[in-house]
């Protein structure tokens, strides 16, 4: 009979209702559209090893010291760029625990009746740095979203600090793999420039003419022109992505809630929010995907609506009023949980809570 109950347990990260994928035994956490990583990598690693090869047949026709110094670094920040590739995309982005059924925790005022049936208030009021932030309640995942969080329609989960999906990593970009993501930007950023720029200093050296350049060098022609293309694009993006650090905005808070034409209660500076991004120790994940499920688990964690440590929602809506004495307003610093939590979300202690909420 023990053999049996052993056979039938699984995994979290087995049963899973999100649409992740995992691989490794659940260590490594995936979106859903984890194959575009496929693509992303061709186009990375194809025209930075193709720089690579041109360069080292150049080293015995012209200069071998100068053009080996070349290589060295194209070969460091292909490797930079997809370490900080595969960090981005493997790690948990911040998932948030589901409950089971809605939680219970609601002050009776706050109720509201919909075919003589009680139903959740769809908005909850909690206070960040003296602004009434409004968090909203999660149909999938049947709890309120903390401050900053929202739910990825993609894969299919509530995320802490959500930025958006990114469809070239293949995964949500979030609290726990933003810093890799702004590395990866400005690692495949430097390496186009640095491709560009050598793939043309080259053909000017061992050619001397510029008109005649991609005719007689087709390779490094065709790279500078591809580089030349592509730094647009990912420049364009590493440049947006430290404007919204520097005012401590995600993307998709940059679209739907316009702090440039309104006060940001999260602005706190320049350098405190680089130090808060790429200094700042990153949070546990709040789920342990490897630990054993409860056999009888069709959606797996319970956590109560009271837990609102995270630091961002696409779908908050901000004003600079702060609420009445009779609003129902959920406090950061009560960390309560739900009787039938699992043991993988009960680890997360109140000072752990209370730490995330000191960061906002």
């Amino acid at each position: 009979m023990s053999c049996q109950n052993h056979e039938r347990k699984r995994m979290i990260y087995q049963i899973w209702p999100g649409k992740n994928k995992f691989l490794c035994g659940g260590r490594l956490v995936f979106g859903r559209d984890a194959s575009s990583l496929l693509l992303t990598t061709c186009m990375i690693g194809g025209p930075a090893i193709t720089f690579c090869i041109r360069i080292a047949f150049l080293i015995g026709d012209r200069r071998p010291l100068f053009h080996s110094l070349v290589m060295i670094p194209a070969l460091l920040l292909t490797i930079m760029d997809f370490a900080f590739l595969f960090l981005t995309s493997t790690r948990d982005p911040g998932i948030i625990p589901r409950n089971r059924e809605a939680p219970s925790e609601v002050i009776p005022q706050s109720l509201e009746w919909a075919r003589n049936k009680v139903k959740l208030p769809q908005t909850k009021d909690v206070m960040v740095n003296g602004f009434t932030v409004k968090v909203k309640f999660c149909g999938t995942c049947k709890l309120y979203r903390p401050p900053r969080a929202s739910h990825c329609s993609i894969c299919n989960n509530c995320v802490q600090k959500f930025d958006h999906h990114c469809p070239w990593v293949g995964q949500c970009i979030a609290l726990r793999n933003y810093p890799f993501y702004v590395c990866f930007l400005s690692c495949s950023t430097l390496l186009c420039i640095y491709v560009l720029v050598f793939s043309l200093v080259s053909m000017l050296e061992v050619h001397g003419q510029f008109y005649v350049l991609i005719a007689d060098d087709l390779i490094l022609g065709v790279l500078a022109l591809y580089c030349f293309v592509a730094v647009w694009f990912v420049g364009g993006l590493t440049v947006f992505h430290f404007y919204l650090i520097c005012t401590n905005q995600t993307t998709s808070e940059s679209f739907r809630c316009h702090y440039d034409k309104k006060e940001n209660p999260y602005r706190k500076g320049v350098l405190k929010s680089f130090k808060e991004v790429f200094l700042a120790e990153i949070p546990p994940p709040l789920i342990n995907f490897r630990d054993w499920a409860q056999e009888d688990d069709v959606e797996v964690g319970s956590i109560a609506a009271e837990v609102v440590r995270a630091f961002g929602s696409r779908d908050m809506e901000m004003s600079s009023s702060k609420p009445d004495n009779g609003s129902c307003s959920l406090r950061l610093q009560k960390l309560e949980y739900k009787s039938n939590i699992d043991a993988s979300v009960k680890k997360i202690s109140v000072d752990e809570g209370a730490a995330w909420i000191d960061t906002v």
